[in-house]
């Protein structure tokens, strides 16, 4: 299975990104989610590497593990 390229997003994308992040959503619905790649330019699959990327930062940096089971948060 060929992964996609990680791709760093510019800083205009990333200020959308961080704001849907931090102000509206750490897990966008799949409606959700293709909005903001509409919205960045991203592909929806680079969009949901990006959430799950952070996501995993954002857990370590609260002192949670990366992966959450059945807890949401």
């Amino acid at each position: 299975i060929a992964m996609e390229k990680a791709v760093i997003p510019t800083e205009e994308q990333l200020e959308i990104l961080e704001y849907h992040f931090c102000k509206v959503n750490k897990h966008p619905d799949p409606t959700t989610l293709c909005l903001i790649a509409a919205e960045t330019g991203l592909s929806e699959e680079q969009t949901l590497q990006w959430f799950k990327q952070r996501l995993a930062e954002w857990r370590k940096s609260e002192g949670l593990p990366s992966e959450c089971g059945s807890v949401r948060d």
